[in-house]
């Protein structure tokens, strides 16, 4: 166990330092506590010129302690309306399935995960999700039609409820004290400026406890057992608040 976890841990910051050096558009990576590299903290900025410009939306990571082998879950924390995103936030997505044979799931076993994918694949493909979102078997079954009547033009009624919930989630950047870029140029430049700012950040916070990845007494097999059953517990913020 321990030998899988140290393993996982160092893939997780050998990631976690490409994607600061080397950040995805629209999206700024950052640990929820820096004693953890299992559980990220992510906010995607929604792309200008879209239905979700302007958007703050705010998402958590969690990986499995034999990354990159098996997939990691990625929920929105924020209130979502989306054919490929579940009630309470999680993204059902190809990518991120276990990679076994499922014949009943519609999915090849070559669409699932794999252990060549890696965050920055998963963010492109949550990003691309939100644009262009697969209907053919949606999580929100009523999302999917709505969004289906959308994309041919009979009804707005989806536009009105993302446009609703964009909204709401700039209310929470004004609280956050965080502005969200409004054009292409914002959106690039911003991203790469505050991911930079925030790896500074957790570089100076890790080297005064020295190198995470090299504390390995903080990732026996009683840390991670007592960490699972915390895991089962952990409670994620309401939607509707």
């Amino acid at each position: 166990m321990a030998s899988k976890t140290r393993s996982s841990q160092k893939v997780l910051a050998l990631e976690l330092k490409r994607l600061e050096d080397e950040p995805v558009e629209g999206f700024l990576i950052s640990l929820v506590n820096d004693s953890n590299l299992y559980e990220w903290k992510c906010i995607i900025f929604g792309p200008p010129d879209t239905i979700y410009a302007g958007a703050y939306f705010k998402a958590v990571m969690r990986f499995p302690y034999d990354y990159p082998y098996s997939p990691p879950n990625f929920r929105f924390l924020n209130k979502m309306y989306h054919p490929n995103i579940y009630d309470n936030g999680e993204v059902c997505i190809s990518i991120l399935h276990p990679p076994t044979d499922d014949p009943q799931s519609g999915e090849l076993p070559s669409e699932r995960w794999n252990p060549t994918q890696t965050v920055r694949t998963v963010l492109l493909s949550v990003i691309s999700l939100l644009m262009e979102p697969n209907t053919s078997s949606p999580a929100n079954v009523d999302a999917g039609v709505m969004y289906r009547r959308f994309k041919e033009g009979n009804s707005k009624e989806y536009e009105v409820i993302v446009n609703k919930l964009v909204a709401q989630s700039k209310q929470d950047a004004v609280k956050d004290n965080v502005v969200v870029p409004k054009t292409q140029e914002e959106y690039c430049i911003n991203s790469k400026t505050k991911q930079n700012a925030a790896a500074a950040s957790r570089s100076q916070s890790i080297q005064s406890s020295s190198a995470l990845y090299e504390m390995d007494d903080m990732f026996d097999d009683e840390y991670y057992e007592s960490y699972s059953e915390d895991e089962d517990s952990t409670t994620i913020p309401s939607h509707d608040k």
